[in-house]
């Protein structure tokens, strides 16, 4: 099963329900994207709950005026099909208006940071 687009279908779900947030399985890869989430202003918080298994996440939506601020998100590296990427090719989402969120050598981070950090890396999603 494909954990990543677990936790983006899930995320994408929540907000078409309108609800408040969403508990997903942890992972660090989901912890680490959910901090870029947060930090680029798409999500309110995420908070790791521990419990006697692996934990769950618990992300906070974000709206705006009752239109939530993800409008869209999509996964663009699968198990099945994995999408690289070099420094020179890292794709820029809306002409820049949305993020790419890549992870790389040096960790899991947008598309801007991995161009001015000079490293590229598997696409995992787009995010608008």
């Amino acid at each position: 099963m494909d954990t990543i687009a677990d936790f983006l279908t899930r995320v994408r779900n929540a907000l078409k329900a309108r609800h408040k947030y969403v508990d997903v399985p942890a992972s660090n890869l989901k912890l680490a994207m959910g901090e870029i989430l947060r930090e680029q202003g798409y999500i309110e918080s995420i908070e790791k709950i521990v419990d006697d298994k692996q934990g769950i996440l618990r992300v906070t939506l974000k709206y705006t005026n009752g239109q939530p601020a993800i409008m869209g998100i999509k996964r663009i590296s699968t198990p099945g099909l994995r999408k690289y990427t070099g420094v020179a090719e890292t794709p820029r989402v809306l002409s820049g208006l949305g993020i790419a969120i890549i992870s790389t050598p040096k960790g899991v981070m947008t598309d801007k940071q991995a161009r001015s950090a000079n490293v590229g890396g598997e696409v995992l999603c787009y995010v608008w």
